[in-house]
């Protein structure tokens, strides 16, 4: 019998024979070793491919209109910022990963978002894998979140989590963080591709099971990318990324996939030491008021998102003292400012920008990194470069080409509205801007020489430009644009 099934096993045994001189061999070779042919080693003699037989439909399929959409109703997680980037809350059944960098603040944003969720009817289970339970009341004492129906523990086993969740029955879960988490049946250190494959796996199994959403905390690597494998971006329905420096108070949570809402969002967060609190309007982090305008500082309204952000840009030029001076940056490309010192030198005719030190900034913390923030550069350094200050109440938007024109961005009706509610009053944008904002005069520019003329003392050409005042207004003959 036994010979039997070796002589059965051995027919079923797949092998490989060379099609032009008919050698075979047990394994797959690249060139056939009697006829030295390349590439006409094939298989033969394979099993059969077994297929999945059909199953029992458990229930049948409907049209999509009769299909019950509350079940996918978000639900407010008590955190406005955060229900803005997932498109107005938590669904039910809902799987959320969050990354962030170590410090940026992960642990105390999903702690308030876990106590402010908690009621009698909804509870909330948090589970971390990082920290002691005592460590994690300690900062809940000092943000304040305390809840009755906020449920605590510390484990990294995941049989155990999944016994929590039996006895708790939460409607939400953060799990901090899943790399952390380990199943007994699975090889592998926590935090290992197969690992996290396997606890991602049964938590979303879980929540899709129960209705109940799960909240995870990812690591990332170096080079900011989420640590694991890549299947568990895919199989989480809403990816979050926490940005922000850890010099400075502002955080940006930024949507990266939602399968409920818009992936555009971003919600702005402040980091201080009562916690973590939403700022519905954080522009005035990225501005410094002054009673007179400085030279070399220039504001511009950027798109966080589908969110404008009035932000300030900060150039200052000092003699060098070294052959190759030097171009410092914080907050900006060192590309872009480098491009928009070529053109001004170039295309704007300012020769004392190669011979010295240059420096550029934003204000708060903010990166600027769309092409819509090159006027403003551009201006901060001519401002610098003539220790001239711009007019008071100006905003610059627009991208500037090699060929040193004025290119139109997306977005700048928003930009405008943005400005005009600051109190903003001037601004230099490219042509065709659409509907100008009631009280703001709007100055159309087409190349980086007609933007430059805004500085005093340049001559100015006027057949080159076109004003444009808010709606119903009239402007005098007398009246200067700027």
């Amino acid at each position: 019998m036994a010979a039997r099934t070796s002589r059965s096993s051995a027919k079923d045994r797949p092998s490989y024979r060379c099609t032009e001189c008919g050698w075979t061999t047990a394994k797959w070779l690249g060139r056939c070793p009697e006829c030295q042919a390349w590439g006409t080693v094939e298989e033969y003699g394979a099993p059969a491919v077994r297929t999945t037989a059909p199953g029992r439909v458990t229930s049948a399929a409907l049209p999509i209109a009769q299909v019950d959409g509350r079940q996918a109703t978000a639900r407010g997680t008590g955190v406005p910022e955060l229900d803005r980037v997932l498109g107005g809350g938590l669904v039910p059944g809902a799987v959320v990963l969050l990354a962030g960098e170590p410090g940026v603040g992960k642990s105390t944003l999903l702690l308030d978002v876990a106590a402010r969720a908690a009621s009698e009817e909804h509870r909330t289970l948090y589970v971390t894998g990082e920290e002691s339970a005592s460590q994690v009341r300690l900062r809940a004492d000092r943000i304040g979140a305390l809840s009755e129906h906020l449920y605590l523990a510390a484990e990294t086993d995941l049989s155990v989590v999944l016994g929590h969740l039996d006895s708790v029955k939460p409607s939400l879960l953060v799990l901090d963080s899943v790399q952390t988490v380990a199943s007994p049946e699975i090889d592998g250190a926590p935090g290992g591709m197969a690992q996290v494959r396997e606890v991602a796996g049964a938590l979303i199994r879980a929540s899709k099971e129960r209705g109940m959403s799960t909240l995870l905390v990812g690591h990332v690597t170096k080079d900011g990318a989420i640590a694991g494998p890549r299947l568990l971006e895919h199989l989480v329905d809403v990816v979050l990324h926490f940005e922000g420096d850890r010099h400075a108070r502002l955080r940006l949570v930024r949507g990266v996939k939602n399968r409920y809402g818009a992936t555009d969002e971003v919600g702005c967060f402040e980091l201080h030491d009562e916690g973590i609190t939403g700022l519905a309007d954080p522009s005035g982090l990225f501005l410094t008021r002054r009673a007179e305008p400085v030279p070399g500082t220039c504001l511009t309204v950027t798109l966080e998102g589908r969110r404008p952000l009035v932000a300030e840009v900060q150039a200052l030029t000092v003699d060098s003292q070294i052959p190759s001076p030097r171009r410092t940056t914080s907050g900006l490309e060192t590309s872009r400012v480098s491009m928009m010192l070529a053109v001004l030198e170039q295309r704007g005719r300012i020769s004392a920008l190669g011979k010295r030190d240059i420096y550029s900034a934003t204000v708060g913390g903010v990166k600027l990194s769309e092409p819509a923030a090159d006027l403003a550069v551009a201006l901060a350094l001519a401002s610098a470069a003539s220790d001239t200050p711009l007019p008071k109440n100006l905003v610059a938007i627009g991208e500037v080409g090699l060929a040193g024109e004025v290119r139109r961005v997306t977005g700048v009706q928003r930009r405008l509205a943005e400005a005009a509610r600051l109190g903003f009053t001037h601004a230099l944008v490219p042509a065709d801007p659409g509907k100008i904002p009631p009280g703001m005069r709007v100055q159309e520019v087409a190349d980086i020489g007609d933007a430059l003329r805004v500085l005093p003392g340049r001559p100015r050409r006027e057949s080159r430009r076109t004003e444009r005042p808010e709606a119903g207004a009239q402007a005098r003959p007398d009246e200067s644009p700027l």
